[in-house]
């Protein structure tokens, strides 16, 4: 499955980005989709998973703030940033996983997405 992302850009603190990233393949609308982000100079981490019944996940760091969503036939998924921060700045990846794995609070290791899109970067400036 090909993933590709976009809306990424620069934001003051306190202000919103929407994410969104396109699945396309002969299998899609069967994975269970999520996002990645890497901070500068930093190891990449989870940020948020949505399962296949819907079920979202979401790091600690970002509830309350950001929303992972599907469309109906789940070949776009978004992730609404509001209230950003400045440690917030990374570049994003949308990934996919399939089969999708039974996660119940946390998000599974990067090991776990089977594809990645390129990234998008996003810039939260004080």
């Amino acid at each position: 499955v090909h993933l590709a992302e976009s809306g990424g850009g620069s934001a003051q603190a306190g202000r919103s980005l929407r994410l969104s990233c396109v699945a396309s393949g002969s299998t899609y609308g069967k994975y269970c989709m999520g996002w990645f982000r890497q901070p500068p100079g930093k190891k990449r981490e989870g940020v948020a998973h949505i399962g296949s019944y819907g079920k979202a996940i979401y790091a600690d760091s970002v509830k309350g703030r950001f929303t992972v969503s599907q469309d109906n036939v789940k070949t776009t998924q978004y992730l609404q940033m509001d209230s950003l921060k400045p440690e917030d700045t990374a570049m994003y990846y949308c990934v996919a996983q399939w089969p999708c794995l039974p996660y119940t609070d946390h998000m599974g290791p990067e090991d776990e997405y089977n594809f990645w899109g390129r990234g998008t970067q996003v810039t939260v400036s004080p």
